[in-house]
């Protein structure tokens, strides 16, 4: 017997996840939120003396789903809250799959998804995207699957895929269609406001990206009443924190921060996309906080010559169709600066 003979047969091939080794390097690896934490979060986690610890937090996060269906315009139970998105991508597989089920993910898209979906028992059917990283809609469709999960923008190619190729999909496709709009906010559009035209729509969204919450681990799904309840019954109770709730509750609340964050990205976007190809890189669009670059140097070199300096990026240039591609986060320009100077110290030691 091999040494994971042990495991369960589904999950025997998995790798443990990115887990650096941080100490104090800049992090320009994780497309969070390079202006820090959420200052109404903050201030409302300053004072704790209303928060009865030791209790139970509300089974199904029943303050923060209200909240959501204020600013949404729907009602609390359209919406199931769980500890980040993953949690929500976990409690889809687990509610709408049977073992071996299919499910479908585009290529290149968030490696998650496999994860998840592998981890419930299920296979992964990947359709490749375009040569411009948008939805084959018609390979989409046809693929057999149960469910179907897309990030919109996509994470790591960076574009947004088209609304009409997304409605023509749930139209189209006989089982549940989820777009994770985890990077949405920099988009300023959301098919939210959408879920109850569709009987097999599913949106998820995390607070950890734009809204600066990372750490507390707070996401969401939106959907029709009915699918709704039936995942609410699926999902794990009291696995969001009363401190998250709390924190998740005012940042929602406070929309200047957002739209401060909003207008960094588009304003550092350009220049850092100007900067990145004097040095040779060659960028792809984006609609979301982060860049996905080819790297004018073998990427392994470029990652660890920076990580070496104190600066960390994300590394995919050994997956198909992303050879020697980088993946860093849109920073202020001052942090960019730091980044892009690094950048120019690696790539002139290794020429």
């Amino acid at each position: 017997m091999s040494d994971r003979d042990i495991m369960r047969s589904s999950v025997r091939h998995f790798q443990r996840y990115y887990s650096p080794d941080i100490g104090d390097a800049l992090r320009m690896d994780t497309s969070t939120n390079v202006l820090g934490p959420h200052p109404a979060a903050l201030a409302a986690l300053s004072d704790l003396s209303d928060l009865n610890l030791n209790q139970y937090p509300s089974t199904y996060s029943d303050g923060l789903r209200q909240t959501l269906a204020e600013k949404y315009g729907l009602r609390p139970d359209n919406f199931v809250v769980g500890a980040g998105s993953d949690e929500n991508i976990d409690i889809i597989c687990k509610c709408f799959m049977e073992w071996q089920d299919s499910a479908v993910v585009p290529y290149p898209s968030y490696s998650l998804y496999d994860f998840f979906i592998n981890m419930n028992g299920g296979r992964v059917i990947a359709v490749e995207l375009d040569d411009e990283f948008q939805l084959d809609v018609d390979s989409m469709v046809k693929a057999k699957g149960k469910v179907m999960i897309m990030p919109s923008p996509n994470n790591p190619t960076g574009a947004a895929f088209r609304e009409k190729d997304i409605v023509e999909i749930l139209d189209r496709f006989p089982g549940i269609v989820v777009v994770d709009e985890a990077y949405g906010e920099f988009t300023g559009r959301s098919m939210i406001p959408r879920v109850d035209e569709f009987d097999n729509l599913i949106v998820i969204k995390t607070m950890s990206k734009a809204y600066a919450l990372a750490g507390l681990r707070v996401g969401f799904s939106a959907s029709n009443l009915k699918l709704a309840d039936m995942m609410s019954c699926v999902k794990i109770p009291y696995s969001l924190n009363t401190l998250s709730e709390k924190a998740a509750i005012a940042a929602l609340l406070d929309d200047e921060f957002i739209h401060r964050t909003v207008r960094m990205v588009r304003e550092n976007k350009p220049l850092l996309e100007k900067e990145l190809q004097e040095m040779g890189f060659q960028t792809y669009p984006t609609d979301g906080n982060f860049l996905l670059a080819c790297s004018p140097i073998p990427h392994r070199t470029l990652v660890e010559g920076l990580k070496a300096k104190g600066v960390l990026i994300r590394d995919f240039g050994s997956k198909r169709r992303l050879e020697n591609c980088v993946r860093m986060t849109i920073g202020t320009k001052e942090l960019n600066d730091i980044m892009l100077e690094k950048m120019r110290e690696v790539i002139s030691e290794c020429r």
